[in-house]
C-alpha cells in the first residue's frame, strides 16, 4: 500500500431503529457505498478492509443532530490510495 488518505461516507435513519441490528447493518453498507463513490469521484480508490463505523444518535450524543435526516447518522471512514490520496482527509464532518 502507497501513500493514502481518508474520506468519510454517511448514511442517515430512522433513530426509533437504532437497536435493530439489521437496519443499522443497512445504513453501515449505505454508508460505504456512499464512501466508495466519493472515492471514486476523487479518482482514488478505497483501500479493503479499512472501513470504521460511527453511529450517532441525537438522543444520546454530545454532537448537534437536529438538522441531521433522520437524527440517526452512520459515519463510515474509509483509506483511499491512488494519485492525490495524501491530500484527502477526512476531518470534522466534511472531506477536505
Amino acid at each position: 500500500m502507497g501513500i493514502t488518505g481518508t474520506l468519510f461516507g454517511w448514511a442517515f435513519g430512522d433513530p426509533a431503529r437504532e437497536d435493530d441490528g439489521t437496519y443499522v447493518d443497512g445504513l453501515q453498507r449505505e454508508a460505504l457505498r456512499n464512501a466508495r463513490e466519493t472515492a471514486e469521484a476523487k479518482g482514488v480508490s478505497a483501500v479493503a478492509g479499512s472501513e470504521v463505523f460511527t453511529v450517532l444518535s441525537g438522543d444520546d450524543s454530545l454532537v448537534e443532530l437536529d438538522n441531521a435526516p433522520g437524527r440517526l447518522v452512520v459515519r463510515c471512514t474509509i483509506h483511499v490510495e491512488g494519485p492525490g490520496a495524501e491530500k484527502l482527509r477526512a476531518e470534522g464532518p466534511m472531506n477536505g
